[in-house]
């Protein structure tokens, strides 16, 4: 069984998804935690806890200073956050900081177990240690690609998807590929793809800036009203 340790400061919050993780074969809640203080007691008590799902607003600390000091403390257990917290900075963080998964509220039975299934395939593949082949290498960081949504084409990532999102929505203005890049931490190449899709899909529009030689630039602004 994989151990969980959900963390969300809204106790019946907290026991909704507790109910949802019972509800996906081989998953068991360890234990409960509503501020970042309990969380962090519970990962030095607790037998085992192989994934913490955590909330981001937590009456003490936030969900980020809690995976900053579960790394400073050692503690090398996986982590999904589960939150409300849409700002691209903060997402940003949380995949700087090692998240796996980024799930933002409110979310379905359905969203959650998916990356729970995911997870649970990550963590078979990663307790047969040994050395991997690239093909291997390429599997274990494609278990937890988020599953595609609609209007997200297969091999896209939500998470990618609202960075870039987000991103334009804040700039008020039109950006290239290599800004949105800088901004988000993602590669040129990944934002431009990205960009292409919003473009495809009208949510956002395509601009072309004539320079003196060479080839326009391709600037992208968000769709208002979209």
């Amino acid at each position: 069984m994989i151990e969980v340790l959900v963390v969300d400061d809204d106790t019946r919050v907290a026991r909704v998804n507790t109910a949802y993780v019972g509800k996906v074969p081989g998953f068991h809640v360890a234990g409960e935690a509503h501020n970042a203080g309990d969380a962090l007691r519970a990962l030095e008590t607790l037998p085992r806890v192989d994934l913490v799902l955590l909330d981001h607003y937590l009456p003490d600390r936030t969900g980020l200073e809690v995976v900053r000091e579960m790394r400073r403390r050692g503690h090398q257990t996986d982590v999904i956050m589960v939150t409300a917290a849409r700002d691209v900075s903060t997402v940003q963080a949380a995949m700087r900081h090692g998240a796996l998964q980024y799930l933002v509220k409110p979310f379905t039975f359905t969203g959650l177990r998916s990356r729970l299934e995911a997870y649970a395939g990550l963590h078979r593949t990663m307790e047969g240690g040994g050395k991997a082949e690239q093909a291997e290498v390429d599997r274990i960081f494609g278990a937890l690609s988020a599953p595609s949504q609609p209007g997200l084409p297969k091999g896209h990532s939500p998470t990618t998807a609202e960075l870039v999102r987000q991103c334009l929505v804040k700039a008020g203005g039109p950006l290239s590929a290599q800004e949105i890049a800088d901004r988000t931490g993602v590669s040129r190449q990944t934002a431009q793809r990205y960009l292409k899709l919003l473009e495809r899909t009208g949510r956002a529009r395509l601009t072309l800036k004539y320079g003196e030689a060479g080839r326009p630039e391709h600037l992208y602004e968000w769709a208002s009203g979209t």
